[in-house]
């Protein structure tokens, strides 16, 4: 089978690698000559035959919206188009209804599996038409890991279902995350505990806990076991904000995903004002001491704070 396939970064790159594997066809367009097979995109339509399959894997909203926008100028009536990026789910609504008026399919498709999806293939979720999904069928089994198909793929409905269940699957892996950071946390406050590092290693195998993103940390404490160096400070990619806002949307109580996205918020605040505003409550209602940023920053540090001046 033949694909277009747009965008050749880290993971679009080792995708067009792993269907050549498979057999395919792949031709890549990237904005880098280095790694791209064609020019531009009249080049990557012309040396597809029609009806062509297009995959697009580019940043969400204005990059990928952008070159939805262009295929439609330039694909044909019957051609097939994929966006298999991290896009929000309305915008599937846009982008299937602006190629319906040209004749061309859409499917989204979320992809999970990062930089090692090369070698043990990629989680997929597709949302679109049963006809297209069958369609695009090759090119879903080269990519999810082998065995049976629906240990890594799964045709999640409509236009939409497919980034709308990788948006949750995003979620999850917030929470996840945060619960084994938490319990990192925990177990270097214990004095007892002496080897932290071989207490997740320990739950890699056997365990209830037991996950690759459990590997993965155990590989992270493997290289750096406190973590020196390593700032807390911790970006989110917008699908944690998506899913609480569809919760709420949704009325689905999500108090755990919730609270792994605000704890990213608060890892960025050098001060946090609502706790300043605490500790100023403290002293107006109760009498309490409201220490300076001076004592505090000495407490954090373990250090006796300087003599106590009353904040101006």
């Amino acid at each position: 089978m033949q694909l277009g396939l747009i965008g050749l970064g880290k993971m679009g790159g080792n995708m067009r690698e792993r269907i050549r594997r498979a057999g395919h066809e792949v031709v890549g367009y990237d904005r880098n000559p280095a790694v791209s097979d064609v020019a531009d995109l009249d080049a990557l339509v012309a040396a597809l035959a029609a009806p062509r399959v297009v995959w697009v894997m580019v940043p969400a909203g204005a990059p990928t919206s952008s070159t939805v926008a262009t295929l439609a100028e330039k694909l044909s009536p019957g051609d097939l188009v994929i966006d298999g990026g991290n896009s929000r789910f309305t915008d599937d609504f846009v982008n299937a209804a602006l190629l319906a008026q040209k004749g061309i399919g859409y499917l989204d498709c979320g992809v999970s599996g990062g930089i090692w999806g090369l070698e043990n293939g990629y989680g997929l979720m597709a949302g679109g038409s049963a006809s297209d999904v069958e369609r695009a069928m090759p090119i879903f089994d080269a990519l999810r890991p082998e065995g049976e198909r629906d240990l890594g793929f799964v045709h999640a409905g409509e236009v939409g279902a497919g980034h709308y269940a990788k948006m949750v699957h995003n979620g999850i892996e917030y929470a996840l995350m945060h619960a084994y950071g938490e319990g990192y946390e925990l177990l270097m406050a214990k004095d007892i505990i002496k080897d932290v590092p071989g207490c997740f290693k320990a739950w890699s195998r056997g365990t209830v806990v037991r996950s690759w993103l459990l590997d993965l940390l155990v590989t992270a404490l493997d290289e750096n076991p406190t973590l020196d160096g390593v700032s807390d400070y911790t970006n989110d990619s917008g699908e944690g904000r998506w899913t609480v806002e569809e919760a709420i949307a949704n009325a689905v109580p999500m108090p755990v995903i919730a609270a792994s996205l605000f704890a990213r918020f608060a890892s960025r605040q050098e001060v946090s004002p609502a706790l300043q505003a605490v500790a100023a409550l403290r002293g107006q209602f109760g009498g309490h001491a409201v220490m300076t940023s001076a004592e505090g920053d000495a407490l954090r540090r373990g250090e006796t704070p300087p003599a106590h001046c009353p904040p101006h």
